[in-house]
């Protein structure tokens, strides 16, 4: 009882309007960061190199060894929340490693790359979803302020009905704080064609931009890697994270590629919101889905 009031607590914080397609076995064996990390090295799949950390000074000592940039995120949780990323210096450090215990008291840090980043939905049939997830931004026409841009910014987003699964950009602090840093603030006019980056990271809460990825576009041999995995932990389903240096397009192998974690019960909605590109047809896959008889959904 217990425990299933504790699941109960934690798929309401950190897993709100996620799906519930795998077995209980699944999720066991996967809902960890380090989870995941172990099963990349097995299969020798690219990852970062990471630990988790109870004390701030494991991952000092981690950073000592392998320098920035670093990532910091709690170990069990969702939508980026708690989640530090990239990490360049001392003072970005300390601040995170801190605060993610906020959000979970065992905590993970990670070598990042700088690149591209993207959520893939795989099911034991095929690649249904890939999305390039990026940070909140707004495009200069050399008249308007950023704090318009970021009003149209909205605007369209309503328009294009993606809220309240893709959030509007709020003009709060994170963002004033981010331009501030760059040189600029709401008041500043940008160059036309200037992109304006609002925030330092993919997070849903700033409002981050999705993109469609056309599944023709993904190169077979990444493929075949995403299938491996989920083959490897007999999952109905995953949302796989990977960071790319030149894109997906490109063989993992002959690029800087960090495969960061498994997802067994991806945030599927906002695979149907994309700000830019149509949205994949899931419906076969949810059917596929939908039609399975899976136990303990409600179990930790």
């Amino acid at each position: 009882m217990i425990k299933k009031i504790l699941y109960k607590w934690i798929s309401d914080t950190f897993m709100d309007g996620c799906s519930a397609y795998n077995p209980l076995p699944v999720r066991k064996a996967s809902r960890s960061k380090k989870q995941a990390r172990d099963m990349f090295e097995k299969l020798w799949v690219p990852h970062a190199k990471g630990t988790t950390f109870f004390s701030p000074y494991t991952a000092y000592k981690f950073v000592k060894q392998h320098w920035f940039p670093v990532c910091i995120k709690p170990n069990v949780g969702g939508y980026s929340r708690g989640s530090y990323f990239p990490i360049t210096t001392w003072k970005e450090f300390w601040y995170a490693a801190l605060w993610v215990k906020v959000w979970w008291p065992n905590s993970v840090i990670e070598q990042y790359l700088l690149g591209k980043n993207y959520r893939v939905v795989v099911t034991a049939w095929e690649v249904n979803s890939a999305i390039e997830r990026m940070p909140s931004f707004v495009i200069g026409d050399g008249e308007k302020t950023i704090s318009t841009l970021i009003d149209e910014e909205n605007k369209i987003r309503r328009d294009m009905e993606l809220t309240p699964v893709i959030h509007e950009i709020e003009k709060k602090w994170v963002v004033k704080a981010h331009l501030k840093k760059h040189g600029k603030n709401f008041s500043t006019v940008p160059k036309k064609w200037e992109k304006v980056q609002l925030f330092h990271r993919v997070s849903l809460a700033p409002g981050w931009v999705l993109e469609t990825i056309d599944l023709k576009t993904i190169s077979k041999k990444n493929k075949e890697l995403f299938l491996k995995i989920l083959d490897w932990f007999e999952a109905n389903i995953f949302g796989i994270d990977v960071i790319m240096e030149k894109g997906i397009e490109t063989n993992y192998d002959k690029q800087k590629t960090i495969f960061l974690e498994l997802n067994s019960r991806p945030y599927l909605k906002m695979h149907h919101v994309p700000r830019y590109g149509k949205p994949h047809n899931l419906k076969p896959m949810y059917d596929k889905l939908n039609a399975l008889n899976i136990d303990n959904t409600d179990i930790f």
